[in-house]
């Protein structure tokens, strides 16, 4: 090796070294924001499932005492997953079906259009509190719009918050009603099928069902296998709804516990007795049932996704 080519090699170091220092400077601000506020509390919520932490006092370590209790001694663990999957189970498929087929008709070519495209759209992007005090008026048993819509028919509407058995119902029709958000990765999507299959396809002698079945719905499964597992999660992580539209505001989740949700009663453990080390465990457990379920889905995706490029990685 020549003394130049040496220089010349040592020059590159240094300069692979600068340019590396000055990638972690760059890229510090967001590893420093995620060890103090992600890493961080992540792993002391861990250790803090494990302890009897109430905020006010220090912590001692009580084991698998917490998720003991969370199993085999507090019967609202049970009905607040139940209502959480009931939730999940009915309100995931009837979303993804709802903006899938609201997306399909949406991709008309006819005038207007984009019209109806922005005002079914625009329900989804409300929320917080005043959604959710609407829909209380909408749901009022006597004199709620939804009520009266339905008398028209000569129908009796139930007692929407009221009664225990519709309360699930009321919230999953609410849900409903803000599919556009869904709809328009949908209508992107659609868009995208190249016209060539299904001018092919029609030569072939294919009807829309069958074109809608063969080729619209493969050539959009990456997106049904996004907006499956968003919900999923979204799902598993509902909380305002209960708090918010309980018939009586002194007892979130209300009536008979109906719309006790996981989460609310996660966040009733957690501030309303202070039992933080409970609610920690709570969160965990939370945590593992949505990370088996994401993983389940991306398993089973290979079997019924297809990409572009035909290997359905």
């Amino acid at each position: 090796m020549t003394m130049a080519s040496a220089v010349k090699k040592r020059r590159m170091g240094l300069q692979e070294r600068k340019e590396a220092r000055q990638g972690f400077i760059f890229v510090s601000p967001w590893v420093i924001g995620f060890l103090v506020f992600t890493a961080v509390p992540l792993l002391f919520s861990l250790y803090a499932s494990f302890t009897n932490y109430d905020i006010t006092s220090r912590q001692d370590w009580i084991g698998t005492r917490n998720y003991t209790n969370m199993f085999f001694h507090d019967p609202l663990f049970w009905k607040s997953l139940h209502n959480t999957l009931y939730y999940v189970v009915f309100s995931v498929p009837l979303t993804t079906l709802g903006s899938l087929l609201l997306a399909v008709m949406l991709n008309q070519k006819i005038p207007g259009m984009k019209v109806f495209r922005t005002v079914f759209y625009l329900p989804s992007i409300l929320s917080g509190v005043a959604l959710y005090i609407l829909w209380q008026m909408l749901l009022t048993p006597g004199s709620g719009l939804i009520n009266v819509m339905i008398g028209w028919f000569g129908v009796d509407g139930p007692a929407w918050l009221v009664d225990p058995v519709w309360t699930k119902p009321a919230i999953i029709l609410m849900k409903l009603w803000s599919v556009g958000g869904g709809m328009l990765l949908y209508l992107a999507s659609l868009q995208n099928v190249p016209e060539q299959l299904y001018e092919a396809s029609e030569i072939d002698g294919a009807g829309p069902i069958r074109r809608f079945w063969h080729i619209t719905v493969p050539m959009i499964t990456p997106v049904l296998l996004f907006e499956l597992i968003t919900h999923l999660i979204g799902g598993f992580q509902i909380f305002q709804e209960g708090y918010v539209m309980s018939n009586d505001m002194n007892a979130p989740g209300s009536p008979v516990n109906s719309l006790l949700f996981f989460n609310l009663h996660m966040f009733l453990k957690a501030f309303k007795v202070y039992d933080m080390g409970y609610a920690m465990a709570m969160a965990w457990f939370l945590f593992v049932v949505v990370i088996v379920l994401t993983v389940a889905n991306m398993l089973l995706s290979k079997y019924w996704v297809h990409y572009e490029g035909g290997d359905n990685r």
